[in-house]
C-alpha cells in the first residue's frame, strides 16, 4: 500500500542531490507529502490505507530481523544494538515502533515537511529517532551504514529507480538486511491497487499511482544483485475484505516485499 499520491504544487526545500546531477527525487510526489503531513497519524485520514496495513509488515519485519540477527522476539527490546534506515520514512509510521523494540533509528524523507510532523510527534511520544531532511543518493555519498534498511512503499514514487536501489543497498552493512515493499506492474495491480483502490474503493485519492512507475520484482532484484546483496526471499501481501485486514500470501502480483542481504 502506497504511502503518498502525485500532484503538480511547488515542493518544499529538499536536500541537494549529489554531485553526479542525478536524484530520486519526483518534485510531484514530494509537494503531496508536504500538503498532507499532518494526517500522517491519523488512522481514519488520507494514510488509513496504510494504517491497516502496518501491523502485516511490522510482523514481517520483526520475524525476520530477528531470525537474521538471532534475536529473540519475545525480548522487551529485540532490536537493541541495531542501526536501522526507514528511507521514505513519512511521519515515522515504521521508525517509532522500530525505536520502542530497541533500535537505533534513522528516518530519511526528502520532505522537510514530513519529516518536522514526524519530529513533533516521536516527541510527544517520548521517542528517540534521528530525523534527517535528505535523500537516499545523499546518505550514501555520505558513507552511512546500516544494519538493517527498511525501503517500503517509496520506489514506486521515485524518479529514477535504479539510483534509489543502488543507494539504499550500498548503505546495508556485511550480513546486514534490507526490506523492499511495492506495487507490482501487473494488470491485476492496475485492477485492484488503481482502478479498485482509487476508482471504486476511494480508499486513495484518484492519481496516487501511476501504473507505469509500478516496479516488478525482477527491477528490485537486478540492481540488489548488482550491488552484491542475495535475494532471500518474495512474499506477496493480500487484501482480505471479510476482515477488513492484509496478510502474508503467496500471491506477488499486487503489493509484495522482497528481502535481501549482503553476505
Amino acid at each position: 500500500m502506497s504511502k503518498t499520491s502525485r500532484n503538480t504544487a511547488a515542493a518544499p526545500q529538499e536536500q541537494p542531490a549529489p554531485e553526479t546531477g542525478r536524484t530520486t527525487i519526483d518534485p510531484a510526489e514530494i509537494a503531496h507529502f508536504s500538503r498532507i503531513a499532518s494526517e500522517w497519524w491519523n488512522p481514519q485520514g488520507k494514510f488509513r490505507p496504510l494504517h491497516k496495513f502496518n501491523p502485516t509488515r511490522l510482523d514481517y519485519l520483526k520475524e525476520n530481523i530477528c531470525k537474521y540477527f538471532s534475536r529473540d522476539p519475545l525480548a522487551a527490546k529485540p532490536l537493541e544494538g541495531l542501526r536501522i534506515l526507514d528511507i521514505g520514512c513519512g511521519g515515522g509510521l515504521l521508525c517509532e515502533p522500530m525505536a520502542r523494540l530497541g533500535a537505533t533509528v534513522v528516518g530519511a524523507d526528502a520532505s522537510a515537511t514530513n519529516i518536522e510532523v514526524a519530529k513533533i510527534h516521536a516527541a510527544e511520544m517520548g521517542i528517540e529517532i534521528d530525523y534527517r531532511a535528505t535523500t537516499a543518493e545523499a546518505l550514501a555519498e555520505a558513507g552511512e551504514q546500516f544494519d538493517v534498511v527498511l525501503n517500503m512503499e517509496v520506489v514506486e514514487h521515485v524518479s529514477d529507480v535504479d539510483l534509489f536501489m543502488s543507494a539504499t543497498a550500498k548503505m546495508v552493512k556485511p550480513q546486514g538486511l534490507i526490506f523492499v515493499a511495492t506495487i507490482n506492474r501487473t494488470l491485476k495491480a492496475w485492477g485492484l491497487a488503481i482502478i479498485g483502490a482509487e476508482y471504486v474503493l476511494r480508499w486513495l485519492p484518484k492519481g496516487t499511482h501511476q501504473y507505469e512507475k509500478l516496479v516488478r520484482p525482477e527491477e528490485l532484484e537486478k540492481p540488489l544483485q548488482a550491488a552484491g546483496l542475495t535475494v532471500l526471499e518474495k512474499t506477496g501481501v493480500s487484501y482480505n475484505p471479510l476482515n477488513d485486514t492484509w496478510n502474508r500470501s503467496r500471491d506477488l502480483d499486487v503489493n509484495y516485499m522482497v528481502l535481501a542481504q549482503r553476505r
